[in-house]
């Protein structure tokens, strides 16, 4: 699964008009979560959002990060049976359950140790084989844990390590949408390491929210594939693209993506996947699912939710580059007016 990073990079344009109404376009800048983050937002006043933001961060990341040993999600996953977990991990415990239920077990947290073990988690990385992959494999099943009314954490075996980092930045990326909700502010734009909620408009330019989708088969980023327009509608996107190891002895490509029915990584046809949901934490669970899943699978699930949509970028029978999109999703693209 993907870790706090940006896997597919999106770029946003915020395109400033004339205006009888002076609008203000307050822009925040900064890291977390390993990426990087920009919020804008446009109103008739400018606005300091620091305190929001920090404060998000460091509660997000206090419950959820696998990078912090201090976190309740590291002390859960070193075996600590005391910790009643809060709001944040209750939240991304239940949707992460919904989301492994309908991709039936595609999508699942306690993948974490295979996360680990081939190179990409904080864990260590180990030489896998055939056999320890079936190891392993004991280990993984969101079936084998279970939160309790108390709001503990019961694990069927003590080594089931939790990975909520497919999810929980998106999950972030919707409670500073919260945040900002509270202030009373109505048109913004947040994006966390490619990952982005909308709401409103962009009220300096009187249109809706603008954001480019990365070619995946290209360096520039300034180029995207397509253009979308948004409003009150959160996308997230991933890819195998950029986010690989290279073996330095067998010289053999290892992909982020890792199938949690099989504990290998998944190689496939599926070059990115973009979802758009109504919350972030949604869609980011979604496509990180579906790069597992594939393309015949995603549309599956695509046609019998009403509220998922999906941009999927594949390589064909002819190895030659093709793109799938759910009707929601074209609706969404930039006309060229």
């Amino acid at each position: 699964m993907k870790r706090f990073l940006n896997i597919l990079a999106l770029s946003f344009l915020v395109v400033s008009c004339g205006s009888d109404v002076h609008i203000n376009k307050s822009q925040f800048r900064g890291e977390a979560f390993g990426t990087t983050y920009s919020i804008i937002v446009t109103d008739t006043k400018s606005v300091d959002l620091h305190f929001e933001i920090d404060s998000v961060i460091q509660v997000v990341n206090q419950s959820l990060s696998t990078y912090i040993p201090t976190s309740d999600i590291s002390k859960i996953n070193q075996g600590d049976t005391t910790i009643v977990v809060d709001h944040m991990f209750r939240d991304v415990f239940n949707l992460s359950d919904e989301i492994y239920q309908k991709t039936s077990g595609y999508f699942d947290p306690t993948v974490g140790i295979f996360v680990n073990a081939w190179g990409f988690g904080p864990g260590k990385q180990i030489d896998m084989n055939d056999h320890i992959i079936d190891s392993l494999m004991n280990y993984v099943g969101y079936s084998k844990v279970k939160m309790t009314d108390d709001l503990r954490i019961v694990k069927e075996h003590p080594s089931i390590y939790f990975d909520f980092n497919a999810i929980a930045k998106g999950y972030a990326i919707d409670r500073l949408g919260v945040a900002l909700d509270q202030r009373g502010l109505e048109n913004y734009l947040i994006e966390v390491g490619g990952e982005i909620v909308t709401k409103g408009i962009n009220t300096a330019s009187n249109k809706n929210w603008v954001v480019g989708i990365d070619d995946p088969l290209a360096e520039d980023r300034l180029n995207p594939i397509r253009l979308l327009q948004l409003k009150d509608r959160a996308l997230a996107s991933s890819g195998n693209y950029r986010k690989f190891r290279v073996d330095p002895i067998t010289g053999e490509k290892y992909v982020h993506t890792i199938n949690a029915l099989t504990g290998y990584t998944q190689n496939s046809k599926v070059l990115a996947v973009s979802v758009l949901a109504n919350d972030c934490a949604t869609a980011d669970g979604y496509a990180t699912a579906f790069m597992a899943m594939g393309l015949e699978k995603t549309k599956k699930l695509i046609e019998s939710d009403a509220s998922l949509d999906a941009f999927v970028v594949y390589l064909d029978e002819t190895d030659q580059t093709a793109i799938w999109a759910s009707e929601g999703f074209k609706s969404a693209f930039l006309s060229k007016e």
